[in-house]
């Protein structure tokens, strides 16, 4: 399947009682590579200027990123965008606790903790509250330390629209590792894969319950409509150069 409003790309199945305790096993070999601000043909910067439900740029986040932008005194967009960047990173906390992963802007805003989807969330909100075209994207991390094994499940960023390029930003690694904060405003390191952008992700045929926040994981539906837990795992193996 193809998602029509980004172009993401999902393997869509129709399974039968005997595939009931069935493994799905799906295997990328893929070339990773540092990123940093890029140009991408047929950018339509403005629609990544859109309210939505999680992504709200009302009078309340407008007020907020105004405020931000004033008291750094940014004027060009890639200064506005470090002020709501820097005030992230000092005003959340990184939490895997209570209520987390709600990728909700207000959320982010009210309780001041949460994981990477908070954090991103809420910058793409003040962004696009400032007139900054701003999107999400999800993927996993590749540990640095060691050659193979497990992934601890996804995680996000965002990107932003500066000089006819597109910025990448990680500000929940940015507060966990305040020396690298410069760094990860504008680049992203090589140990990442990405799986999709957007959010409000809309797949046909896709689920009775309507579009994905955002797409990391499976969905599993009974034909009743019922979304069934499903248990995924991420594991990687990398390719050392010959010789």
């Amino acid at each position: 399947l193809i998602e029509p409003q980004y172009n993401n790309k999902a393997l869509y199945l129709q399974l039968s009682p005997q595939d009931s305790e069935q493994s799905l096993v799906l295997s990328y070999q893929v070339e990773r590579l540092e990123k940093s601000a890029y140009r991408e043909d047929d950018a339509e910067p403005d629609r990544y200027l859109q309210s939505t439900d999680l992504l709200p740029v009302n009078e309340r986040f407008k007020t907020l990123s105004a405020e931000i932008i004033l008291e750094k005194k940014a004027e060009n967009t890639l200064s506005k965008a470090r002020a709501i960047y820097d005030y992230i990173i000092d005003n959340l906390r990184y939490a895997k606790q209570g209520t987390y992963g709600t990728a909700d802007a207000t959320y982010a805003c009210d309780a001041k903790s949460g994981n990477c989807t908070e954090f991103h969330s809420l910058f793409i909100s003040l962004a696009r509250s400032a007139g900054i075209p701003a999107r999400f994207a999800v993927g996993a991390a590749i540990p640095s330390e060691r050659d193979e094994g497990g992934i601890n499940g996804y995680h996000c960023w965002a990107e932003f629209y500066a000089e006819g390029k597109w910025w990448p930003v990680d500000i929940s690694e940015a507060n966990k590792y305040t020396a690298l904060a410069t760094y990860y405003f504008g680049h992203h390191p090589a140990n990442r894969i990405e799986f999709s952008k957007g959010r409000d992700l809309f797949f046909y045929p896709g689920p009775e319950s309507g579009g994905l926040p955002f797409f990391a994981y499976p969905v599993l539906q009974k034909k009743s409509g019922q979304e069934m837990p499903v248990r995924t795992e991420f594991s990687f193996q990398r390719s050392l150069p010959e010789g």
